[in-house]
């Protein structure tokens, strides 16, 4: 199995950052078979990156109104992600666009994750809520288990 970890957002746009900080947390892990990939979002350069990995986590930042630091996990390969959920910055083309186009062209990864941490600032300087933060190593943990889990399963 070959995976990639892909953490999407800015590391000087507050909790925007968090894709970031969970990817360098699993690169932190030195897992086998896993690469890591901090990304900033532009949704075709994602699928580019993405081709030829059997499973894919992407993780980002998310604006739904819920508290800041609350995750939430969707399978891409089964459904579309919601509708303005993540936040944009100059990319208009983002990860959901990029999902779509993947699925209309067939080159969606066999398994595509994606994970969203509820963020409330987003602002250039500005630091990570602390809940965002917290978030951070326990998804990381989180990822490490269901990749191997995965390896597991393909033994």
């Amino acid at each position: 199995m070959t995976a990639l970890v892909v953490g999407i957002g800015h590391p000087l746009r507050g909790d925007d950052a968090v894709g970031a900080m969970v990817a360098l947390a699993v690169e932190d892990l030195a897992l086998p078979g896993v690469a890591v990939l901090c990304h900033h979002g532009e949704g075709a350069d994602l699928i580019a990156r993405w081709s030829g990995f059997d499973r894919v986590v992407a993780v980002d930042a998310t604006v739904s109104g819920t508290e800041p630091g609350a995750v939430r996990r969707w399978d891409a390969c089964a459904a579309p992600l919601p509708v303005g959920r993540f936040p944009k910055s100059s990319h208009v083309f983002g990860l959901p666009e990029a999902v779509e186009l993947a699925r209309l062209l067939g080159r969606l990864p066999p398994s595509l994750t994606v994970i969203g941490v509820e963020g409330v600032d987003f602002r250039a300087g500005a630091t990570m809520h602390a809940a965002v933060a917290a978030a951070v190593p326990a998804l990381a943990a989180e990822i490490a288990r269901l990749l191997a889990f995965d390896a597991e399963l393909q033994a």
